[in-house]
């Protein structure tokens, strides 16, 4: 009878330990699968540790117009039908909507359970065109010699990896030619390998260095998160401060934000924030961001981030970066890409920051729009919502210029 117990315990608590094995090692697919990640997404300070991005002392104000945008009276088609803003909204999980226009907010509102003005909102990947911005600023200051230097000259422990021999400019076009395609959905991808050394304190370095080069740099388009990671260790690296850090200095506070923002950092030491997708912020701020982009790079009188760079992410004028010559590198048909920046081309040449689970910053600069849409996506990628998104911001932006 004795016996009988303990066997029986013990195979209980054999049981208890390996669902805690798999709690363990599928974290972060239970984290970001609805509906729990529409808390993940607005508590990753509550996941994974983190370092702060300090606001301004003095917060620039962001104004609301005094007669706000009618959103919901504004229609969009998709698929041929015709929606609503509220139906988008449904049908994609949002969790927070900003249009700003000029400076000043003309619609605000957010659906998500979780969702407010001081949520502090994961980025993901729309945290690759905070990055590039940050380049920008660390060119023009020379504290990055330019965009052509070998990242080994920064990063040296990236010396006989497949990273050796690429530049800068190949991890910015996501043309190192280093490693497949991004995805997520193969459980040992080099992406998903990243993803378990990020949270459960592996070696991020052994990851990257065990990356093979399968094509000549800068001749395909490849989206990398692990190239913007190496990315924000040369920004690291040359400016001798954390992306925290340098991101308090030279953007967050500048800029005027009006909250704290956050990287969460690798648990593994030394700690290190992801270029490629650890920014944390508000809906708010990251509207402040993107005004920044439509004006040209300025604050007031400001050139904080330099007109060229901006220039630069609107748009490349080599072939493999238009607008639907990125599939099969895992771009979606109605992207081109650019400097870390997703471009939609046309004659307004809008572009947007995507982060994946619906995550986006879209810049209209020619009416100096900017659209801040937070979601909740159960999965990673959805090319059908990307599009539906992309043609509801269309239609936000025509009826915020036909309202000025």
């Amino acid at each position: 009878m004795r016996t009988s117990r303990v066997l029986g315990l013990a195979a209980t608590l054999g049981a208890a330990a390996a669902g805690a094995s798999w709690i363990w090692r599928h974290q972060g697919d239970i984290a970001f699968s609805r509906p729990v990640n529409e808390w993940t997404f607005t508590h990753m300070d509550r996941v994974m540790p983190t370092e702060t991005v300090h606001r301004a002392a003095a917060p620039t104000p962001l104004n609301t117009r005094r007669t706000p945008l009618g959103i919901a009276g504004i229609r969009y088609e998709f698929d041929g039908r015709r929606y609503s803003i509220p139906e988008l909204h449904e049908r994609t999980h949002t969790t927070a909507f900003l249009v700003a226009h000029r400076g000043e907010i003309v619609h605000e509102s957010y659906p998500g359970r979780f969702a407010s003005p001081t949520a502090k909102f994961q980025l993901f990947s729309l945290t690759k065109s905070v990055t590039s911005m940050l380049v920008g600023i660390a060119l023009e200051r020379g504290e990055i010699g330019a965009i052509t230097d070998d990242i080994i000259d920064y990063v040296p422990s990236l010396k006989g990896s497949g990273y050796d021999g690429v530049t800068l400019e190949h991890l910015l076009n996501m043309s190192s030619g280093v490693g497949g395609v991004e995805d997520w959905t193969v459980p040992d991808a080099p992406i998903k390998q990243f993803e378990e050394a990020v949270t459960t304190g592996g070696s991020v370095l052994d990851v990257i260095r065990a990356l093979p080069r399968l094509r000549e740099p800068g001749t395909a388009f490849n989206y990398s998160t692990i190239d913007t990671h190496v990315i924000g260790w040369v920004l690291e690296a040359a400016t001798g401060h954390t992306l925290a850090k340098y991101a308090t200095e030279r953007l967050w506070r500048p800029m005027g934000a009006e909250s704290d923002a956050f990287y969460f950092l690798t648990r593994g030491k030394p700690r290190t924030a992801l270029g490629g997708g650890s920014l944390n912020a508000t809906v708010r701020d990251l509207a402040r961001v993107g005004i920044v982009m439509a004006a040209g790079g300025r604050v007031g009188d400001t050139q904080l981030v330099p007109e060229a760079w901006v220039s630069r992410s609107r748009g490349s004028d080599l072939p493999q970066f238009q607008v639907g010559a990125l599939l099969g590198g895992g771009g979606a048909a109605h992207y081109g890409y650019s400097n870390q920046w997703w471009t939609v081309g046309g004659e307004r040449r809008a572009y947007t920051g995507l982060g994946v689970h619906g995550q986006f910053l879209w810049i209209d600069p020619d009416s100096e729009t900017v659209i801040v849409k937070t979601s909740a996506w159960n999965d990673p990628d959805d090319d059908a919502r990307d599009a539906e998104t992309c043609a509801a911001f269309a239609a936000v932006v025509t009826a915020v210029v036909e309202s000025a």
